[in-house]
């Protein structure tokens, strides 16, 4: 299928990413060097930190000195909570954003106006990398409140200078609705709950690839190149890749290029990226694969300064932003890998395997259990409308033999029927443990 045409004018670039890489490395190490330091001086924890590290602020004379500095985790920013990690005062704290909390007491993070403003710079940006042009209808299922997701995107998409129809998550049908009646060229969801879009569109009676989307800009959690064949083929449409983290910014960190999709460019002028070893904890070189840590080089009310982010993915060279590296698509969590009987297994890589298969729809979950002193994998995958009682036990047997010869692991496989995987609004809760703790 032909996907629309983006127009790429060199206007809609902003000085930072017209920089050579000297003039980038230069501006790095001088917001480096400002960002250890206010982090040292107003935030109690990065003062202790550092000080056990034996490794001062002011002793950081180049960007590979970074690796002296401590690293942070998302335990110490909920052992601050809920204001402890903030470098300004709280009354300059113009917005706070958490998560959940469904693991523990909820991460928070504060925002200056100017911090405020700069994300609103970068998530514009970003759009644009994707496709997006001022003028345009934006739709944004998101969702909003203490996720960063929602306001992130609408309030970049408003300093692009485009119209926000700020509908949030949920209540499908009337997203397809008013797809149709708004005309959107651009929308920002995640790609799991897009699909479930897709579906109740052609439930109404309606052909994706005939709405006005042109372009999707998906993120908030790992999706394959698979599933953006998928989109792409069903919507007549671009998909594209955002990343970001609430602990880092919010959405808006890095951002695949329409032009190219090919991995995530990293706006470096605002975020230092490393990728480290996460067993080791030392930095590796561009290319390989490891862990990917973020230091903030402009934030004020809540710096961070090596944040472990748990996401897998490697630093190649820029391509249609040159000066600035790209982060490969995640592939996975070193927190959500499956151990599964001493095999390293991601969700990334089932989908990838469900995906390939016909007579299957994207939907699926991968359910841990331990009936005696093994772990045990089973996975829960929705038959496509049609798809018989013998044929689903045939895609069974087929599926579970694609898992055990691609990644190595014996996998129990269950075809339901449709509508028998449960659906997400937001992020696809891929994994369900219930394994006795």
């Amino acid at each position: 299928m032909m996907l629309p045409v983006i127009d790429e004018r060199p206007d809609l670039f902003d000085v930072a990413e017209t920089w050579s890489l000297d003039e980038l490395r230069e501006h790095q190490l001088h917001r480096l060097r400002w960002s250890l330091a206010h982090a040292y001086e107003h935030v109690p924890h990065y003062r202790n930190a550092f000080d056990a590290k034996g490794f001062h602020p002011q002793d950081l004379t180049s960007l590979a000195d970074l690796r002296h500095a401590p690293f942070t985790a998302k335990a110490d920013l909920r052992a601050n909570y809920p204001f402890g990690m903030f470098a300004v005062p709280r009354e300059q704290v113009s917005r706070v954003h958490a998560s959940s909390g469904t693991t523990g007491r909820p991460t928070v993070v504060g925002y200056t106006a100017e911090d405020l403003r700069t994300w609103a710079r970068l998530m514009a940006r970003s759009i644009r990398a994707a496709g997006g042009r001022p003028g345009d209808v934006v739709h944004v299922a998101y969702g909003y409140g203490l996720f960063t997701g929602g306001l992130g995107a609408h309030y970049g998409a408003e300093a692009l200078g485009c119209t926000v129809v700020p509908i949030s998550g949920g209540m499908t049908e009337r997203q397809v609705q008013l797809i149709g009646d708004f005309a959107p060229r651009v929308i920002m969801v995640t790609p799991s709950y897009f699909l479930s879009v897709l579906d109740e569109m052609e439930r109404a009676g309606v052909d994706p690839a005939a709405s006005s989307l042109q372009v999707g800009i998906f993120g908030a959690e790992p999706w394959t190149d698979a599933m953006r064949r998928e989109i792409e083929e069903r919507a007549g449409m671009h998909a594209v890749d955002i990343y970001g983290l609430s602990e880092v910014m919010g959405p808006g960190v890095a951002q695949e290029c329409v032009q190219t999709k090919d991995g995530l460019h990293i706006w470096e002028d605002h975020f230092y990226p490393e990728i480290v070893d996460p067993l080791t904890d030392e930095p590796v070189p561009d290319g390989e694969m490891g862990e990917l840590v973020f230091t903030s080089l402009s934030k004020q009310a809540m710096p961070v300064v090596r944040y472990r982010t748990r996401d897998l993915t490697r630093l190649l060279p820029g391509t249609a932003r040159p000066g600035m590296r790209r982060m490969q698509k995640v592939t996975g969590r070193t927190d959500d890998m499956m151990i599964v009987r001493g095999v390293n297994v991601f969700p990334t890589q089932v989908e990838e395997v469900v995906l390939a298969t016909s007579g299957l729809t994207p939907y699926f979950q991968c359910v841990l259990t331990r009936p005696d002193r093994l772990d045990e994998l089973t996975v829960l995958v929705e038959a496509a409308d049609g798809v018989g009682t013998d044929q689903r036990a045939a895609l069974a047997r087929h599926v579970g033999q694609q898992i055990k010869d691609r990644i190595g692991v014996t996998a129990a496989v269950e075809v339901v029927e449709p509508g028998g995987v449960e659906r997400s609004i937001g992020k696809a809760r891929r994994i369900v443990d219930r394994r006795p703790h």
